[in-house]
């Protein structure tokens, strides 16, 4: 068996009922936990992208990729882990901060250029936008301001142009 590590795939499908079921369904029948998976429309409204992260070795990936390949409604599959690409996660906050809090959390927040987006009186929400490795650093960054509620997109991901 090979080395044990994380993927992220590509898979642009036709914009259908079921298509996300029977994809994901490929991965559950061959016993891999899906680490996240974004789907929504590309350029053309009838075409999704499927982002999906998984971890596992080179050999049954590949018997995952092409079992994918021969789907109907799959166009194209890229294991994008052996290119250059560029990917970003978006995760939102919200903390209970008290007024005497929220300048601090606001400061923190400018660090990671992240924003507030809602504001209450015994909460704030705070988003931000980067890879896995600052999402996550954003999220230890905010645990000591008591957070209250925290939804995470999963990774998006797209190859790099071409130098």
């Amino acid at each position: 068996m090979g080395e044990v590590m994380k993927h992220t795939i590509s898979v642009l499908v036709e914009n259908h009922f079921g298509v996300l079921a029977r994809v994901s369904g490929l991965f559950s029948a061959r016993g891999y936990n899906i680490d996240s998976l974004c789907v929504g429309e590309t350029e053309d409204t009838t075409i999704s992208r499927m982002t999906v992260v998984v971890q596992g070795d080179d050999r049954v990936l590949q018997q995952i990729i092409n079992q994918l390949n021969k789907l109907v409604d799959v166009i194209d599959v890229i294991d994008l882990t052996k290119d250059v690409f560029i990917d970003r996660e978006l995760v939102m906050i919200k903390i209970g901060a008290a007024n005497s809090q929220r300048s601090e959390v606001i400061e923190v927040a400018s660090i990671f250029r992240a924003k507030t987006v809602d504001l209450g009186a015994a909460a704030m929400t705070v988003e931000v936008t980067g890879s896995e490795g600052k999402v996550n650093a954003f999220i230890d960054m905010m645990r000591p301001f008591g957070i209250q509620e925290l939804v995470r997109t999963g990774k998006v991901a797209i190859a790099r142009s071409p130098k």
